[in-house]
């Protein structure tokens, strides 16, 4: 029995795996920081609705010009607001498969 070998890994190379893993965690860890610290807007209706957004998914801010306020019409208020969303959270997803790494089960 090669006892301390770990199926064909001499110890030297059992460490070198560790270090590499230790610094693709520190890597990711610091992605997803800035990520999470970075603001992503969205404009729609020709900038009649503006959101905002961390890379965290929280929602900082919603601009609404009066103009586009319609007490007959307030479904598409609705909509613009649903899409300004939307496309802020399509951001950060492209964001994030842009800058964290590529790990089966991380993401």
């Amino acid at each position: 029995m090669a006892y301390g070998n770990f199926g064909g890994f001499g110890g030297a190379n059992l460490n070198q795996l560790m270090r590499q893993a230790q610094k693709m965690q520190e890597e990711m860890a610091k992605a997803k920081k800035e990520l999470e610290e970075s603001e992503f807007t969205s404009s729609v209706g020709g900038g009649m609705v503006e959101a905002k957004m961390m890379g965290d998914k929280t929602l900082k801010s919603i601009s609404i010009k009066p103009e586009v306020v319609d007490p007959d019409d307030v479904e598409m208020l609705e909509d613009l607001i649903v899409s300004a969303i939307n496309d802020c959270l399509g951001q950060i997803s492209r964001k994030e498969k842009e800058t964290m790494p590529n790990v089966p089960g991380m993401m």
